[in-house]
């Protein structure tokens, strides 16, 4: 006899009750309306993109969380003798004896080989789970380029994946609404992103702050540090402040090769606390050396001038530290936290100049926003903020006693649907109580009974199982009633 497998699902993933998915998919319908309404429009990519569209998009941190897919399941099989001594870091003895140990049926030796992950990756992986949505929109924009009119609005909800250590509100597999323009350089673009979140998070009543930074500052910094070629580390290391605090950035930062005298350039920036106006004057006086850092300063300021006369009701503030450690970031950077729920970061974005370049289609700048949904709906459920309507099922559930009052509230059943109120019919005649039961259990506010007395009379007894109050009214003026 076969065992049982004991189902279950990889880590970092989750299955979906339909009361979160109504929840789900109330977050989803209410930022893609908004979407909708400043203009955007959908598009779709593949869950899956040529690694090479992939890999050194992320830094050398996202590259490791990359899923690689295999070329077919037998894919290892391919890889030659030869092939293999190639993979082999060092090659040489090492790779020699390796081989031997492979020829061998891998019998023990005294030389350890030493695999070249990525090398080997490559030889039997040409795809990746994509991990994010705006790579692929970066390459979606250079395929289509002849089809897409200049600057082009997108918006995109899918799933998206990475490689990363389950944790409470990170997964492996999460979905991203994602929001973006390309082919301007306006920051009107930018203020409209703010607008977007600011409008988004008002409809689901959560209090956020928006927090900005520019990337030419970071670059900027960066320099009069006397580090310009360190911005990766440097950002990378800024991006785990609120995580591991100061002194473990500091220490990241000396351990990659900054000095203790550059690093004493970063730390107030860092540290300092004031108003948006403050900030900039602080940032513009450290960075004034800087050309690419002046320039930043100047957008920074340009874009809160807007969003002043815009009237953001969210908080919306200058944050030096922030970084977001993505290399194609190079202008505005965004990060939205929840002011009211402890979690990281719900939303996230910034401007990109060079990302088509990589595609071949240089000079083209972009930027967007992405909405983690996942985390949103972690918020939302722990505020107690989601709508009733929104979350909720079935309305009405009819009962069914027989074949004769099921006959009997087939055209009810139609009337409540055309009206936009969703509704079933109990499938099997039983008895009423477990008919109760079942709509308790569905969380169904409204039983409709309708017997013997009630088909003979032409009505209906319509009970609300919130209240418990039955009444009973003709069957023609149901579908008001429970209007």
């Amino acid at each position: 006899m076969a065992q049982v497998q004991k189902p279950s699902i990889p880590k970092g993933t989750r299955d979906f009750t339909p009361e979160q998915m109504a929840g789900r998919n109330y977050i989803f319908d209410t930022v893609k309306s908004v979407f909708k309404k400043f203009g955007y429009k959908p598009i779709e990519t593949p869950s899956m993109e040529n690694l090479s569209t992939l890999l050194g998009k992320y830094g050398e941190e996202g590259d490791k969380l990359l899923f690689k897919v295999l070329n077919s399941g037998d894919a290892f099989s391919k890889i030659s003798i030869q092939d293999f001594q190639m993979l082999i870091v060092g090659g040489g003895e090492r790779a020699s004896v390796a081989s031997e140990q492979v020829s061998a049926g891998g019998e023990s030796c005294n030389a350890t080989p030493v695999i070249n992950s990525n090398a080997l990756s490559l030889k039997v992986c040409e795809k990746g789970l994509r991990y994010d949505l705006t790579v692929p929109f970066a390459r979606y924009v250079v395929q289509h380029r002849s089809e897409i009119t200049f600057p082009f609005k997108r918006y995109q909800i899918q799933p998206v994946w990475r490689a990363d250590r389950p944790q409470k509100g990170r997964y492996r597999e999460f979905y991203q609404c994602d929001v973006d323009v390309i082919g301007s350089r306006s920051l009107l673009n930018e203020l409209e992103l703010v607008q977007i979140v600011d409008e988004v998070f008002g409809i689901f009543g959560i209090n956020v702050c928006i927090k900005i930074n520019n990337r030419k500052i970071l670059s900027g910094l960066a320099e009069v540090m006397g580090f310009p070629e360190k911005l990766v580390e440097i950002t990378i290391a800024m991006d785990k402040i609120d995580k591991i605090g100061l002194e473990a950035v500091k220490e990241e930062m000396l351990s990659d090769g900054v000095d203790e005298k550059g690093f004493s350039i970063l730390e107030p920036v860092l540290t300092f606390s004031g108003t948006a106006e403050e900030k900039l004057s602080l940032i513009s006086n450290v960075v004034n050396d800087s050309e690419t850092g002046r320039k930043g300063v100047d957008e920074l300021k340009t874009l809160f001038d807007l969003i002043a006369k815009a009237g953001i009701s969210q908080k919306v503030e200058v944050d030096l530290s922030l970084a977001r450690g993505l290399n194609y970031y190079t202008g505005a950077i965004f990060e939205v936290k929840a002011l009211d729920f402890a979690i990281g970061s719900i939303c996230g974005g910034g401007r990109y100049d060079n990302l088509t370049g990589i595609f071949g289609l240089p000079d083209v700048s972009g930027v967007g926003i992405s909405f983690g949904a996942d985390r949103i709906y972690d918020v939302l459920l722990g505020l107690d903020k989601f709508p009733k309507e929104a979350i909720g099922g079935t309305k009405v559930l009819l009962s069914n006693m027989d074949e004769i009052s099921a006959e009997y509230l087939l055209p009810l059943a139609q009337s409540l649907r055309k009206k936009g109120i969703s509704c079933e019919l109990y499938p099997d005649s039983a008895k009423l109580k477990k008919q109760f039961e079942y709509a308790e259990k569905n969380h169904i506010p409204f039983l409709v009974i309708a017997g013997e007395t009630e088909v003979a009379n032409n009505t209906v007894n319509i009970k609300n199982l919130e209240t418990g109050n039955q009444t009973t009214v003709p069957l023609a003026e149901a579908p008001a009633f429970l209007s």
